[in-house]
């Protein structure tokens, strides 16, 4: 099985030059990061701060395991009553992928998660948007191998964004084709 970062530079960018007839191999379109970003917002209303503190930790922590990065809390800008929200505290997680990690990440999502979800036919080609980036959104992170479903406390949904610097989205569609997403065909 070719690696993602091999399958790229030896199979995807002589398809791209030749479908889309770019005359260098240097503007192909390419990923450039993979994010991951989750909202528990609606978890953490109403618990005391130790709960509190625990459900942030097990969701940074799987979180963690699952990109192999550090995760980055994202914390309230400002309090909303109607939310039971307050200014600075943390109803969110997000984590960047670059270089090897990124495409180590995609392998993983191409080849077991996406398989693994619940439910899966394929991705919508409307995921893509009109920059050519695709959004694909998890409802369980218990699809990816590195979570063990009994030891795991809270179950949480994230979305992955997968950033391109295709122009449109028709070469991201190409792109993401190529590179082995499991995308529908109308």
């Amino acid at each position: 099985m070719m690696r993602a970062k091999e399958k790229f530079i030896k199979e995807v960018i002589p398809a791209m030059r030749q479908n889309f007839g770019y005359k260098s191999s240097m503007a192909v379109p390419k990923i450039t990061k993979v994010v991951l970003n989750t909202g528990f917002g609606r978890l953490v209303v109403g618990k005391t701060g130790d709960e509190l503190k625990k459900i942030v930790e097990a969701i940074i922590g799987d979180l963690t395991l699952i990109s192999g990065q550090k995760v980055m809390g994202t914390e309230a800008k400002k309090s909303i009553s109607a939310f039971k929200t307050r200014q600075g505290m943390v109803i969110g997680a997000c984590v960047t992928l670059r270089g090897q990690r990124m495409y180590d990440f995609l392998e993983r999502l191409i080849n077991i998660a996406l398989p693994r979800s619940r439910d899966f036919q394929g991705i919508d080609p409307k995921s893509v948007d009109q920059s050519g980036n695709l959004t694909v959104a998890f409802r369980e992170h218990i699809s990816f191998p590195e979570i063990l479903p009994e030891k795991t406390k809270v179950i949480f949904g994230f979305e992955v964004t997968i950033v391109t610097t295709a122009r449109n989205q028709k070469e991201g569609l190409g792109l993401f084709q190529l590179m082995g997403f499991p995308i529908k065909k109308y």
